[in-house]
C-alpha cells in the first residue's frame, strides 16, 4: 500500500514538473500546460478517493485524532 502511495504521489510531482517546463519551453502556445495540470488533478482525486476507499474496506487504519475520546 505505501509503495503504490508513494508512486502515486510522485506521478503527481512529475506531472507538475512536466507542467513547469511546458510553461517555460511554450510561452503559452500550447495546450501541453494545460494537459500535464489535469492530469496532476486526475492524480490527486483518484490517490484520495483510493484512501478513503482503502481505509473504508479496512486495509488501511487511520490513526490521530478520534472526536470524543
Amino acid at each position: 500500500m505505501r509503495i503504490f502511495v508513494i508512486i502515486v504521489f510522485l506521478g503527481i510531482l512529475a506531472s507538475l514538473g512536466s507542467a513547469y517546463v511546458y510553461l517555460m519551453k511554450d510561452k503559452g502556445g500550447t495546450n501541453r500546460t494545460v494537459n500535464a495540470l489535469t492530469v496532476r488533478i486526475g492524480l490527486s482525486v483518484a490517490l484520495f478517493l483510493f484512501l478513503l476507499l482503502a481505509n473504508q474496506l479496512g486495509w488501511i487504519e487511520s490513526t490521530g485524532y478520534r472526536p470524543g475520546q
